[in-house]
């Protein structure tokens, strides 16, 4: 009995004991953590610093680049006239050749046997010319005298006409054969360069041939075709001075083309037409610049990159570092003059001026931007600007 007792109280002031650490515990803890908080609000971080730089209008060049396709100011297709057999090929592909020079022969004797008959109906026909006239001049002085009547002079007069006429139809019929003969000997129309031959000694050939007999290839200027979509040509007219298209084409500078293998072409081109039409599949409108070719360099059929200049005079330009994209999206963040950023959409000229946009909407002149560090902001977020730091990396970049 005395023994349970004993284990009675044991346990009860075992409880006591820890009821009591328990709160000890709990009282040394929200002590201690009051202490924490009060230190943690005595070390607080001040807003970090990002370097900032005020929008200024700029005055600038950009340079948009086109992929073009190159072709000479003239391609000739050399055809024949006439159906025959290819008797001689006097160039090869790739020469140069002058307007006039002979590059093929057809063999086609039925040509020379028209000429040859043609010349003989001539021969006859003036002899009929001759013999009519004999009878005009042997009838008129018996009809002067009254031996024979008028109607017989006037029926020898109609006869010396119709052997004329004849006569008139022989020659005709001899410079058709002459002009068919001169078809069997092809020469090039203009100055150029000869394309594929795809025809060899021996072949027929007619007009109706599918393939020409080569192409000749007026390289001495050289078009270069290139295209713009639509926002491209909102941009071109936005931006270039001129009431019409071809007033603000006129104003445009000088066009520079790189070759397919990376070297910029010594000559400047000049960009002269524009299709006045946007073509429905594609979205896009053709233009046309013009190269001069003395050394024959570029070939018809190239291809190359058009480089045109634009001015932009008075543009708000950001540095190309200070923006981001978001779902296809250009931002900047813009800081107010508590420090508080906000992501601002931009639009801007599709060609970059060098490290530069040039925005056309979404920021203007004296708004102060972020200019590095754009990862790590979010808008909202409160920031130290580094006005002199940004100021300067902005020129820099300039």
């Amino acid at each position: 009995m005395h023994i349970y007792q004993f284990s009675n109280i044991t346990m009860r002031t075992k409880a006591f004991i820890v009821a009591g650490l328990g709160s000890a515990v709990l009282l040394l803890s929200a002590c201690g953590g009051g202490q924490q908080q009060g230190q943690a609000g005595a070390g607080a971080q001040p807003p970090q610093s990002f370097p900032v730089f005020k929008i200024t209008p700029q005055n600038t060049e950009i340079n948009a680049i086109y992929p073009a396709t190159l072709e000479g100011q003239q391609n000739i297709e050399i055809r024949p006239k006439i159906d025959g057999y290819v008797d001689q090929i006097y160039i090869d592909e790739g020469s140069v050749v002058k307007k006039g020079q002979l590059l093929f022969r057809i063999n086609a004797p039925q040509y020379a046997q028209e000429v040859n008959t043609a010349a003989a109906a001539i021969a006859s026909a003036e002899a009929d010319v001759n013999a009519a006239k004999l009878q005009v001049n042997k009838t008129r002085p018996l009809v002067e005298k009254g031996i024979i009547s008028k109607f017989e002079l006037e029926t020898a007069e109609l006869t010396l006409q119709s052997r004329e006429a004849a006569l008139k139809q022989a020659k005709a019929s001899l410079s058709n054969a002459k002009t068919n003969l001169g078809y069997t000997t092809v020469t090039s129309p203009v100055n150029g360069v000869v394309g594929a031959i795809p025809y060899k000694l021996g072949s027929l050939v007619s007009s109706t041939t599918a393939q020409p007999l080569t192409t000749v290839s007026n390289i001495g200027k050289v078009y270069a075709y290139f295209s713009l979509n639509e926002k491209q040509l909102l941009d071109f007219a936005r931006h270039n001075k001129g009431k019409t298209l071809d007033e603000k084409l006129k104003q445009l500078p000088p066009v520079s083309l790189t070759l397919a293998d990376g070297t910029e072409y010594p000559e400047k081109g000049k960009v002269e037409t524009a299709n006045g039409l946007i073509n429905t599949s594609t979205g896009s409108s053709q233009l046309r610049a013009t190269f001069a070719n003395p050394l024959g360099l570029i070939r018809s059929g190239g291809s190359a990159n058009i480089s045109v200049p634009q001015k932009i005079t008075n543009g708000v330009l950001v540095p190309q570092k200070s923006t981001f994209e978001l779902q296809g999206k250009r931002f900047v963040y813009v800081v107010d003059n508590a420090g508080k950023v906000k992501s601002t959409e931009i639009t801007t000229v599709e060609a970059p001026a060098g490290q530069y946009f040039v925005v056309t909407e979404g920021v203007k002149a004296g708004e102060t931007v972020v200019f590095d560090g754009v990862a790590n902001l979010q808008d909202g977020m409160t920031i130290q600007p580094d006005t002199k730091g940004g100021e300067a990396a902005y020129k820099d970049v300039k």
